[in-house]
């Protein structure tokens, strides 16, 4: 029998302020965008003007990144036939930033997996396994590389089988854009909700950091809590999206190498960092990495400036260094063993 679970990412990483409480006045606002709850809260005195346009801006965003709509470029794009499409100078850009991200992990990040996370059932949700044959030849469509940029010309093509999708750094773009939008409206003290992202503009208005509570992927509570100021805080796990059949679990998480769901002893990877597009292409990559590799990345790559939270399967906790003053297990997990990496 299948059994198909999807969880709200609302649910994936709680904001700091309903774990502490604010005593100051804040403009709250929910909206349901791009598959997910967000929850929006700013304070200060631009409070309510902020919190409307940042909803304005997220359903702007919608529009403009998602591959299912017919009439959005990113359909546009990925129906072409191989032609060259016209687009946005704002997605255009995004596509650069994300190909580069995906040259950066090695293509552990890949946003041409479209077809095959379609083919697993994660987009319409009826939810399949494919057969090998099938994996070989959806693998053999995931290559970043073959997306054509026009910069100049305002334009990007795709070899007519491949499709983009972005949503491995979607919601981190959106609150890269949120905390731009904040700051040219003034506003010092803000937190995103962004389902599995959560984007801390400023500190609370006490200037105390934010606490970002990381879910325990078995779904038990917070397994830990992170203190930040102006960073994103993103987490992506097998647990989020899935579905079990024969006995065995299937999540949303594919390698591009195999077109089938990555495993590598991981149940979920959080990444901190000042910007939320990285943060939330690299939660995805270094799950496919695994921890080994993906420390690796994290030596190598020191001017991204993020720290990991690496949650293995038996359920243990592996930290890197730069985290040691400002991670805590959550009430009730703090008997599991946490190991600080270097």
């Amino acid at each position: 029998m299948l059994r198909r679970c999807l969880a709200l990412g609302a649910a994936l990483i709680l904001m700091a302020g309903l774990l502490t409480g604010c005593q100051a006045k804040a403009a709250e606002s929910t909206v349901f965008a791009m598959d997910t709850v967000m929850s929006l809260t700013v304070y200060g005195g631009k409070g309510e003007e902020a919190v409307a346009e940042a909803t304005e801006l997220i359903y702007d965003l919608q529009n403009l990144l998602t591959a299912t709509d017919e009439n959005s470029p990113l359909y546009a794009l990925n129906h072409a036939g191989g032609a060259w499409t016209t687009l946005d100078g704002d997605l255009l850009a995004l596509l650069s930033d994300s190909q580069a991200l995906c040259e950066k992990t090695g293509g552990a990040l890949d946003i041409t997996a479209y077809p095959a996370v379609q083919a697993w059932g994660f987009i319409s949700k009826d939810y399949r396994v494919p057969g090998e044959e099938e994996l070989t030849d959806l693998a053999s469509r995931i290559d970043y590389a073959a997306l054509e940029l026009d910069l100049k010309g305002s334009r990007a093509r795709l070899p007519e089988g491949m499709e983009v999708e972005l949503g491995a750094v979607a919601k981190g773009y959106t609150g890269d854009r949120l905390a731009q939008l904040m700051a040219e409206l003034g506003v010092e003290s803000a937190i995103f909700s962004l389902g599995g992202n959560v984007q801390a503009v400023g500190s609370k208005p006490d200037g105390s950091p934010w606490r970002v509570a990381i879910q325990d992927p078995d779904g038990q509570g917070n397994l830990a809590i992170v203190e930040v100021t102006d960073k994103a805080v993103v987490t992506s796990g097998g647990y989020q999206r899935y579905f079990e059949q024969d006995g065995v679990t299937y999540w949303h998480i594919l390698d591009p190498v195999t077109a089938a769901p990555a495993r590598t002893g991981l149940q979920s990877v959080t990444v901190i960092g000042p910007e939320g597009l990285v943060c939330d292409g690299l939660s995805t990559a270094l799950f496919v990495l695994g921890e080994e590799q993906g420390m690796a990345f994290w030596r190598d790559h020191p001017e991204l400036g993020v720290e990991l939270v690496f949650v293995r399967e038996d359920g243990s906790v592996a930290i890197t260094a730069g985290l040691e003053d400002s991670f805590t297990l959550g009430d009730g997990f703090t008997d599991r063993e946490v190991q600080v990496l270097s």
